[in-house]
């Protein structure tokens, strides 16, 4: 229950819609997008349900069933009921396209005879859509290639003018048994939102989360962008809200294109939980996360071992690419009696409790969510200072930060740590009251007061 000064949510209908939410996949998104709906169901959202969960990947029925369930059993999904998927409801229980999807489908559009379709097909192999393939295109979303409509007997009963025209039927089919309620949708998703910008419905505010770095090596404010984003950066004023997870990032971005968009900032939340001491090992220096080349894991490696500090060693939890070039270097050094590629882990915690220094040499972040839960589990962190999120984290305490890709400050830090058990013992103490500022009650708190401020306003589509 909520306590009473707590801010209180607009009476309206909320709408989350992510690309995929997959199990498994796409690392902090879907933990952040999946937590902020849990966040909006312990708010009181549909009487505790939570928001509708709006997916759109082209799985089968089965696949979404499994991750909804997988979801359940991890404590990430309230009511299981509140996840839908775009493909699951354009089926007609008697086989082809369900009725919404006919009724908005075009008879007189057909499809270029050079474009390759993918068919989609219901539990009995009966044809209810095909879709254009897009190879190699990062724009294939904003195709004007038909999206085809099949009846019951498996003709093609017409078509959608692209991905934008399939969305927003399903979409103005969800919003329609809304009634004249508010709508607040919470688009998680940056292709979703290029789909949607123009969605002119008057009971509809959108607000935007963004996850990710929007700049390009050497990712600093002025550092360029790929198309991607330059392309969605004219379409933010259309948008009731863009919401950024750190302050440095949306001043950045305030800086650089102006305030004609509503930019504010609402941190993604971290559940609470409690550190267990007594695992913390002495000389155990830890990197979490994905082996991927931004992570820049090798700098990681080669900062520990010029710290050169006596009874200490390295795991390096975690998964990806770089495993094979990484398992060479440390070969190469001589340094397998010290750096260990320990793995997947799935239990972090125990992995964030046992270390007595976490290092990371990332390149750029999105959110600092790894960050924080070092910091919960008493974990002090050094760290490159990299956009974004990490210095709104360590400038706080409970760790270090040194200039980017700075491989002898990142071991002159890593040693003077190691070699100061006092400071380093002070770090730990402070590193929880730190992630503090990341907790749930504070992230709704931001968001409520975006909604309740966009509720108050009419559309930035309408005005």
């Amino acid at each position: 229950m909520l306590p009473d000064t707590a801010p209180v949510l607009p009476d309206a209908e909320y709408v989350v819609l992510s690309s995929r939410l997959i199990p498994g996949m796409d690392g902090g998104y879907t933990i952040a997008t999946l937590t902020r709906a849990r966040q909006l169901a312990a708010a009181g959202v549909a009487d505790g349900a939570g928001p509708q969960l709006l997916t759109f990947d082209p799985g089968t029925a089965a696949d979404h069933a499994a991750h909804r369930q997988t979801f359940v059993e991890q404590g990430a999904l309230v009511d299981p009921s509140r996840m839908r998927n775009l493909f699951d409801e354009a089926v007609a229980p008697d086989g082809g396209a369900a009725d919404w999807l006919r009724a908005a489908a075009d008879a007189a559009v057909s499809p270029d005879p050079d474009v390759e379709y993918r068919v989609l097909a219901d539990a009995e192999g009966r044809p209810f859509a095909a879709l254009p393939v897009i190879p190699g295109n990062p724009d294939w979303h904003l195709t004007e290639e038909p999206v085809l409509v099949y009846d019951a007997a498996g003709a093609v009963a017409g078509a959608l003018h692209g991905f934008r025209g399939l969305y927003r039927a399903w979409l103005e089919q969800v919003a329609a048994a809304f009634g004249d309620r508010l709508i607040v949708v919470i688009c998680e998703s940056r292709q979703l939102g290029e789909l949607i910008a123009d969605w002119s419905d008057p009971r509809v505010r959108i607000l935007h989360p963004i996850h990710t770095m929007h700049v390009e090596a050497p990712y600093t404010p002025d550092a360029p962008m790929n198309t991607l984003w330059t392309r969605w950066f004219r379409l933010t004023d259309r948008f009731d809200a863009v919401i950024w997870p750190t302050t440095t990032q949306r001043d950045d971005v305030v800086a650089r294109f102006g305030e004609s968009a509503r930019h504010v900032v609402v941190p993604n939340p971290i559940a609470p939980m409690t550190g267990q001491d007594d695992l913390r090992e002495d000389g155990l220096v830890v990197v979490l996360g994905r082996l991927a080349p931004g992570k820049r894991i090798d700098q990681a490696i080669r900062a520990f071992l010029a710290a050169d500090v006596p009874g200490t060693r390295m795991e390096i939890w975690g998964g990806g690419p770089e495993e094979d070039r990484l398992r060479a270097l440390i070969d190469e050094l001589g340094a397998g009696d010290r750096v260990l590629l320990a793995g997947y882990t799935d239990s972090p915690g125990t992995v964030l409790d046992r270390a007595s220094l976490i290092v990371t040499a990332t390149a750029y972040e999105g959110q600092p969510l790894s960050i924080v839960e070092a910091l919960l589990h008493g974990a002090p962190v050094v760290s490159y200072d990299a956009r974004y999120g990490i210095r709104d984290v360590l400038e706080q305490g409970g760790g270090v930060l040194v200039p980017s890709g700075d491989v002898d400050a990142l071991g002159a830090a890593i040693r003077a740590l190691l070699t100061d058990p006092d400071r380093l013992a002070a770090l730990s103490a402070e590193a929880p009251s730190v992630a503090a500022a990341w907790s749930p009650q504070r992230s709704l708190d931001a968001l409520t007061a975006v909604i309740a401020s966009v509720a108050g306003r009419p559309s930035r589509r309408a005005e």
